[in-house]
């Protein structure tokens, strides 16, 4: 019997622009992110570490994606996990086009937010997860 595929994805970063929320024709939610991850690697050949950012499109659905529309903005650092999902389109002019994001399961926003109430940020959070489930 083979084995099972696992595909799940844990990043920390910060958001490189505010979420994009749209609404599809059926009512659901879909909000976009991207997030900016610092990877930091030693260049052998100047022996100094260098920060090299890598950036992801991050897809949430439902009521998490509503909260996170409401509560994040760029700059605000966020935890996501989730799955990778590739998919391929093809453009106006006929080429094709491939693109690998993540599809967050949970978002969790790291940091604080001074100037909203932060309990009513947790409840939020919370009700999102609750309504996920």
């Amino acid at each position: 019997m083979p084995s099972p595929n696992i595909n799940r994805v844990a990043i920390t970063g910060n958001l490189t622009r505010d979420p994009e929320l749209r609404a599809l024709p059926s009512g659901t939610s879909v909000c976009n992110l991207r997030v900016a991850c610092t990877a930091r690697r030693h260049n052998s050949s100047t022996g100094e570490w260098e920060d090299r950012p890598n950036y992801f499109d991050v897809t949430v659905w439902g009521n998490q994606g509503e909260n996170a529309a409401r509560f994040l903005t760029k700059g605000r650092p966020v935890a996501i996990d989730g799955r990778l999902e590739w998919r391929e389109w093809e453009t106006e002019e006929g080429q094709r086009r491939q693109a690998v994001s993540i599809v967050a399961d949970v978002v969790q926003f790291l940091g604080s937010r001074p100037e909203i109430d932060q309990e009513a940020e947790a409840e939020a959070v919370h009700e999102a997860l609750v309504a996920e489930v």
